[in-house]
């Protein structure tokens, strides 16, 4: 059995913010919207997601009503120019949680966060 991540689903308090953030500030294309679900396209896998009730109701798992600060993952994006999107997000309002860096592998990492308080890795491709 040879398996593939097909999908990431996210949940959201305000669907129309991370609309927003992922089509009009990354720049990811719509690629299906559906009532409360919506997906981006991002290469192989998939990026969709779902408001918080909705996800409760279709998966019955106890996803919060709530933001929470802490993670457990991130979501990597990979862009050649990692500064300018940096700049991009910031003027937007968005919360640059790490300036841009270079790792000592030769990658260059910012982070952000969604309007979910989810993690954003902006990176430079690796090798």
């Amino acid at each position: 059995m040879n398996l593939k991540l097909g999908y990431v689903i996210l949940y959201s308090l305000d669907l129309s913010k991370t609309k927003h953030f992922y089509q009009e500030l990354l720049g990811l294309t719509l690629r299906n919207e559906i009532g409360t679900y919506i997906e981006f396209e991002t290469g192989n896998t998939i990026l969709a997601f779902n408001t918080r009730e909705d996800g409760r109701a279709i998966t019955k798992l106890p996803i919060p009503d709530e933001l929470r600060k802490e993670q457990t993952f991130e979501l990597g994006f990979v862009t050649e120019d990692v500064e300018m999107m940096v700049k991009k997000l910031r003027a937007a309002g968005v919360p640059i949680l790490l300036e841009p860096v270079e790792k000592p592998w030769g990658q260059k990492v910012a982070y952000a966060e969604d309007p979910d308080g989810h993690y954003i890795e902006i990176c430079t491709p690796v090798g």
